[in-house]
């Protein structure tokens, strides 16, 4: 790593991505990009190749690699020829009703008796519960597959296996340190699962079960009748779930993911899934894209379980009717807009919280409210962790009991700490990976689990404190900011976590003007290059802050800056022009 600027006018080190040498005989494209992909650790001409093209047929393993998928898919299989009733448990988030969903459409379309039930935030929490595999038990299920949850509802497991069920987990999430005893534990991250396949979303590894299972059900002695169901089987017409189940549970888009979601927007942008196109229709969205996937389809899905049930949101997802998906779709809408509001609310007094904890040094944040809608917790979470640059957890004291979800920094595993803390007895319930965990606890273990996070927070971090750090693609000077570079970048998307937008730094900027725009928090500019020619810039939430103070000071016209930011096409009318979203500034 080699450090370009050690402290930015936002208080920020940029830190220059420094990769392995990449193969001088490589020829793709502009070299920039290989350079990006250089600091990135992809390297060589097959590799280069392979991330640029990630298609489904490059990346798919045998699904059989994953510890306990012959099982489950036998179990499956057996289960669809002998018409057995099937339920599936998922969770309310996108990652679990989008697992649901794929699940769901498969069994039905190959004429098994289906049920469903995913759970209430407030009313039964994550995972199972005893009361909803009661009602799965006498609604007649034989076989209870759950997707996205299960690893750690060993007491749950075994009251479905005494009540007759047939188990099958699929998850991702942390194990604890025993297994459910279900029939089969189909988890990447198991201790003794090799796949090396741990980055998937919960949707990523359902699809592989049905995969498997779909294989299986090749090989079987099917009757005519469902020999042609399987035969009518499309599983890639699934890949728009898979997609936004991956980017909404803010997965690695590496490997395997990177196919799932590249394939799954093309899908997506086909508008196959009469729900999802309704939704886009209403969210005002044209085109497919991980913004749309993360940021408009994926806050209205989510809506629904964050304020009520999930419910709602499944619903759209599976129906086939036109008129169910249109209300069901406005009804999602709606509910963003309320969640929004309620969101709003409550991050005015969690930052007040906030600043006090960073006053005091801390390297943590937990901040704890009464009577807060738990249904936001998770994203005022990611808004303290992005604003403060510290693992954040944020909770709800309601009746007795604290419940809040976590957000965590990329050197921080915060999975772990719930676990631990689990294990210590001074959590009640909790789980999660390393980016994203949820969490209970009695209110006279508030203090307890604040310092408990706290000290793990700083074992973690060892000697190296969380300081503000941006790591950087690549600088180059403002005259090489053009469309022609926006367009070779391209080639690097689907973006998202794991793989990220190119950070750039552009050197050698001259301000000409910036102005306050929008609704007074953001603000507009340009600068010149050293060719002559300007570059437009934009930075959201700038005003107020110093970077803004300093674009907006008419002082400051003619200063040589540097600019750090992404490079993005901006078309309006038809009309296509480079745009620089400013994040930074520094005097060099």
């Amino acid at each position: 790593m080699k450090t370009i600027v050690e402290k930015s006018m936002l208080g920020q080190a940029w830190v220059l991505s420094q990769g392995i040498d990449f193969d001088a005989n490589t020829d793709f494209g502009d070299d920039l990009v290989r350079k990006i992909l250089n600091g990135r650790g992809i390297v060589g001409a097959a590799d280069i190749a392979k991330f640029l093209s990630p298609t489904i047929k490059e990346y798919m393993p045998d699904p059989f690699v994953l510890r306990d998928m012959d099982v489950a898919a036998r179990i499956i299989r057996d289960a669809i020829c002998a018409n057995k009733k099937i339920a599936i448990y998922g969770d309310y988030d996108v990652d679990g009703i989008t697992s649901t969903a794929v699940f769901v459409k498969f069994l039905r379309a190959m004429g098994v008796d289906t049920v469903w039930h995913v759970p209430t935030r407030d009313g039964e929490g994550y995972g199972l519960n005893i009361a909803a595999i009661d009602e799965l038990a006498a609604a007649g299920a034989d076989v209870l597959i759950t997707v996205d949850c299960g690893i750690s509802c060993v007491a749950e497991v075994a009251h479905a296996k005494n009540r007759g069920m047939t188990v099958v987990v699929t998850d991702h999430h942390l194990p604890d340190s025993s297994l459910p005893n279900a029939d089969a534990v189909v988890n990447p991250k198991r201790a003794d699962d090799t796949s090396g396949l741990n980055y998937l979303a919960g949707v990523g590894v359902a699809f592989l079960t049905l995969v498997a299972v779909n294989r299986e059900l090749r090989n079987a002695n099917l009757s005519d009748e469902k020999s042609v169901l399987q035969s009518k089987i499309d599983l890639i017409s699934y890949m728009d779930l898979v997609a936004l189940g991956t980017v909404c549970d803010t997965m690695p888009l590496v490997g395997l993911n990177r196919a799932f979601v590249s394939t799954g927007l093309k899908v997506l942008d086909a508008r196959r899934n009469l729900g999802l196109r309704v939704l886009m229709d209403v969210a005002g969205v044209k085109h497919a894209s991980v913004y749309v996937a993360g940021f408009v389809l994926g806050p209205r899905l989510n809506a629904a379980g964050r304020l009520d049930s999930a419910k709602p949101a499944l619903e759209l997802l599976l129906t086939d009717n036109p008129l169910v998906a249109r209300a069901l779709a406005e009804k999602l809408d709606q509910m963003n807009k309320d969640r929004i509001d309620i969101q709003n609310a409550i991050m005015l007094g969690a930052t007040e919280k906030a600043e006090e904890f960073c006053r005091q040094g801390r390297c943590s944040l937990f901040i704890c409210g009464d009577n807060w809608h738990g249904g936001v917790m998770g994203i005022i979470a990611g808004r303290l962790k992005d604003k403060y640059n510290r693992p954040s957890c944020v909770a709800t004291k309601i009746d007795g009991v604290i419940n809040g979800s976590g957000r965590s920094v990329a050197n921080v595993d915060l999975g772990r700490i719930i676990h631990e803390a689990l294990a210590l007895g001074i959590v009640s319930e909790g789980g999660g990976h390393a980016a994203a965990a949820g969490f209970s606890l009695p209110v006279d273990k508030e203090n307890e689990f604040c310092e408990f996070l706290e000290k793990s927070v700083a074992a973690q971090l060892g000697d190296n404190p969380i300081v503000p750090e941006v790591l950087v693609d690549a600088e180059i000077d403002a005259s090489g900011a053009t469309m022609d570079l926006v367009n070779k970048m391209s080639v690097l998307a689907p973006f998202g976590q794991g793989n990220p937008e190119p950070e750039l730094v552009l050197n050698g900027a001259v301000l000409q003007y910036a102005t306050v725009m929008g609704n007074g928090a953001h603000l507009r500019g340009a600068v010149k290059t050293s060719l002559g020619g300007t570059v437009a810039f934009v930075g959201f939430n700038m005003v107020g802050t110093p970077v803004g103070n300093f674009l907006l000071d008419d002082a400051n016209t003619n200063t040589t800056i540097s600019m750090l930011g992404r490079l993005k096409d901006n078309e309006f009318n038809g009309r296509h022009s480079v745009q620089f979203m400013l994040e930074d500034i520094a005097i060099k």
